[in-house]
């Protein structure tokens, strides 16, 4: 195979560091953005907030750092040249050490600016509640150990997945214990008996049985028995509501079954869902925006938490200062000259990233809230306007990308509830007058009728797009079925009730 060279032009479109910090600060929401200023501060000393509540936290954190440690990992740039060259009035000119004019300005922050933590649950998991309960087994040798594999082994749903032939497996080469399929159910069985009840199951329909088991030899009657028959027998009948069958094999009446599927509506599908938060962060809703509405006005109001108030150290531009004054032949301290310059420069491009990530979040809420006026001050979702990203990025003048990096991470707070941003941005459809409308409107109607339908005999997907037509908009019935998969709503026949 010959070789050549040849040349080539490509025009490439490559973004700068800062550009690419930015897009990363934008992506952070209000509860994590205080995590990334302190990793800022820790590498940077030049960098300090006027918080002093921030500031004891930080510095409580930092108390056993080296000093040496950031000598070690920074790399001087520049050398003679660039040292002779430095304009010292650039680093030490006054009002350097004065927070940032995003911090002050009233017209974009609301007057309540103070510090609001963020609240954790605190709480064990489900696997601490379940290995807690290991204890009571007592359990020795081999089989203490095969208990802690199994239970390591359950889902946080509660269900064990892994077959007990790779349970085995497992044991045999991780722990070397040699043991039998019949002695892991065995164990099993025990752990099954454990809180809550239906944890340690293989499938759905095991946890649903075992959960009947509990209560039977609690309170035993004739709808659980019933509800065991049917579970036991005609599960796959029941989880299609092929209710005809399971009435014919029972032999009862309709009110009968109806008594008894109520039992097991009340069973728990998830019996470790509900025991601990396994990411904390996504236990509570820490907003961004705030709206307002003030006698039919609305105002806006950015997060306080999103407008740090940072500045450059004013012990740093001492330092420059003094050695201003002093010799500048010295080789150390021409370098430490450029280390400070090197540390201000990076603290002042971080604070104007944090101020340019202010205006973006508020020219983009303005925007959507303008957009969106009317829904702001009804609450009412068929108020929703079509609206997509090329929208708000046209008013705004920013990149569409940029707004979906706003849209999909942020939320706004208002008086019916908080929203993800993402949630006010729709698709159009056209009705017979022509006038377009939110799809977030048509699913809102489409969800009214759904929620409005007689049970008994609930309305399929072509008499749903009949109504819709009826109401005025042009629809498939393709359409309809897509947007009530949307909404998480089943067909007509799961739908159905007794």
């Amino acid at each position: 195979m010959a070789l050549s060279q040849a040349l080539q032009q490509k025009q490439l479109q490559k973004l700068s560091p800062q550009q690419i910090q930015l897009m990363k600060l934008l992506q952070i929401p209000t509860a994590n953005l205080e995590e990334r200023i302190k990793e800022e501060m820790e590498e940077n000393p030049a960098l300090e907030t006027n918080d002093d509540n921030y500031e004891e936290e930080y510095n409580s954190e930092s108390e056993e750092r080296n000093s040496d440690d950031n000598n070690d990992d920074y790399e001087m740039d520049g050398g003679e040249e660039q040292y002779d060259n430095i304009d010292i009035s650039e680093y030490v000119h006054e009002g350097d050490d004065e927070v940032g004019d995003y911090k002050t300005r009233d017209d974009n922050y609301g007057q309540a600016e103070e510090k609001q933590s963020v609240p954790f649950k605190l709480e064990s998991n489900f696997h601490d509640t379940v290995v807690d309960q290991l204890g009571m087994l007592s359990l020795k040798g081999d089989d203490q150990v095969i208990a802690e594999q199994i239970v390591g082994s359950l889902d946080d749903d509660g269900y064990l997945r892994r077959d007990i032939t790779s349970i085995v497996d497992d044991l045999a080469f991780r722990q070397n214990i040699d043991t039998t399929e019949a002695n892991i159910e065995r164990i099993i069985k025990l752990i099954q008996k454990f809180d809550p009840a239906g944890i340690c199951a293989r499938d759905l329909k095991e946890c649903l049985i075992l959960q009947l088991e509990r209560i039977e030899s609690e309170s035993p009657n004739e709808r659980v028995e019933l509800a065991m028959k049917i579970l036991q027998k005609y599960f796959d009948e029941f989880t299609k509501k092929h209710y005809e069958k399971i009435l014919r094999g029972l032999d009862i009446d309709d009110e009968k079954l109806k008594s008894v599927i109520n039992v097991i509506l009340h069973l728990n599908p998830k019996p470790g869902g509900n025991i601990g938060s396994i990411n904390k962060a996504e236990s509570y809703i820490v907003p961004d925006f705030f709206i307002f509405n003030n006698n039919g006005q609305l105002e806006l109001t950015l997060n306080s938490r999103n407008a740090p108030a940072l500045k450059v150290s004013e012990g740093y531009r001492d330092m420059l200062k003094d050695y201003e004054r002093g010799s500048k032949k010295d080789k150390g301290q021409k370098d430490a000259v450029l280390f400070i310059k090197q540390k201000i420069d990076s603290a002042k491009w971080f604070i104007d990233m944090i101020k340019q990530r202010q205006n973006t979040l508020l020219s983009t809420m303005t925007a959507i809230m303008q957009y969106q006026e009317n829904f702001f001050l009804s609450g009412d979702e068929t108020n929703l306007k079509p609206m997509i990203l090329k929208d708000i990025a046209e008013i705004t003048a920013l990149d569409i990308s940029t707004v979906s990096r706003v849209a999909n991470s942020k939320f706004v707070q208002t008086e019916f509830g908080t929203y993800r941003l993402k949630f006010f941005f729709s698709e159009s459809l056209s009705t017979d007058s022509g006038e377009e409308v939110s799809t977030r409107e048509v699913k809102k109607i489409l969800s009214d009728v759904i929620e409005e339908e007689n049970k008994k005999k609930p309305l399929s997907d072509e008499r749903l797009t009949t109504i819709l037509q009826e109401k005025g908009y042009n629809i498939a019935r393709r359409t309809v079925a897509k947007y009530r998969e949307q909404l998480n709503i089943p067909v007509a026949r799961l739908r159905k009730e007794l």
